[in-house]
């Protein structure tokens, strides 16, 4: 191995005592979420990005924490391992993932008792190997149509059976939670620009008390909220069959916001988001936190370019 400056990996080598059998175990596990290379020689290896010197970093403290030995560097080669292979190690890694990822969802799109929580499952462990797959092994766009095929399919089944009782949802009361939050802020505002203009909110904790009113957001389950991985204005939107672009946008932003998964990689709603929650903190009435807010989503729908 020749150390560099310049480095292009990073190496993580090190040794506990044969006594923390269960620390190696930890720290093995902890290895393979962030998809470090194993190296026969010794030592395991990671692209030299600044996330992976962080990751690396905190596991030499906790080695060292464990009366072990840990050293961190930086490696421009390994000798008998030229760069093309390393990165053809890596891709081989994260191949093997998405075949297990692809063969789940093969499985579950050809049974007839799939449910979203299954689907939200293998999205999430999806999500999970994109962010180690440094190097975008070509298995990975294979997955990803799969999965969009499985919300095509779920997004036909659900727009159907809304499609059935659209005219039940036009001119009614919506009911969601006190103190509304980014999901159902959004919500609110899918509902009256795209579902019901002449829509009226309420906002309790307790149904009874609005019998006729259509929920929302509500932990009780019933009426629109979360479903699977989906947050409510996904399941809004999927549901009615929204197929605006810019609507698109803005639920992988509120998604990201609302779920905090990073599964679109969209930071555009955190700033609205905690403007949300200093609101809820102020002398304001939900009816005032809802109006400011679905104006900042109408001003964030606005401001997005057509997708092409």
């Amino acid at each position: 191995m020749i150390i560099s400056e310049h480095a292009s990996w990073l190496l993580l080598v090190f040794s506990l005592p044969s006594n923390q059998a269960s620390k190696r175990v930890e720290i093995w596990r902890k290895l393979r979420r962030y998809g470090a290379l194993p190296l026969r020689s010794s030592g395991y290896l990671l692209p030299n990005l600044e996330p992976n010197r962080e990751h690396f970093e905190w596991l030499a403290a906790m080695i060292r924490k464990y009366k072990g030995q840990a050293s961190v560097i930086e490696v421009q080669s390994v000798d008998n391992l030229p760069a093309e292979r390393l990165r053809q190690m890596f891709i081989e890694a994260r191949s093997r993932d998405y075949k297990s990822v692809a063969a789940e969802l093969k499985k579950l799109l050809a049974s007839a008792k799939q449910t979203p929580a299954q689907f939200g499952r293998v999205r999430r462990r999806f999500q999970e190997i994109t962010e180690i797959d440094f190097f975008t092994a070509p298995l990975r766009s294979r997955v990803e149509s799969l999965l969009e095929h499985a919300d095509d399919r779920n997004s036909l089944s659900t727009t159907r059976s809304t499609s059935r009782r659209k005219k039940g949802f036009i001119k009614r009361v919506w009911m969601t939670r006190p103190r509304p939050g980014i999901d159902r802020v959004a919500s609110a505002w899918l509902i009256q620009r795209f579902i019901d203009p002449d829509a009226q909110f309420v906002f309790s904790d307790e149904p009874r008390k609005h019998s006729a009113a259509i929920p929302f957001d509500m932990f009780h389950g019933e009426g629109f909220s979360h479903s699977g991985d989906n947050c409510t204005f996904e399941t809004l939107q999927k549901g009615f069959g929204i197929r605006d672009p810019k609507v698109t946008v803005i639920a992988q932003i509120i998604h990201d916001a609302d779920l905090g998964d990073r599964k679109f990689g969209r930071v555009e709603g955190i700033g609205i988001d905690r403007v949300l929650i200093g609101m809820a903190h102020q002398d304001l009435s939900d009816e005032e936190i809802l109006r400011v807010g679905t104006q900042m989503i109408e001003g964030l729908y606005q401001a997005i370019s057509q997708p092409a």
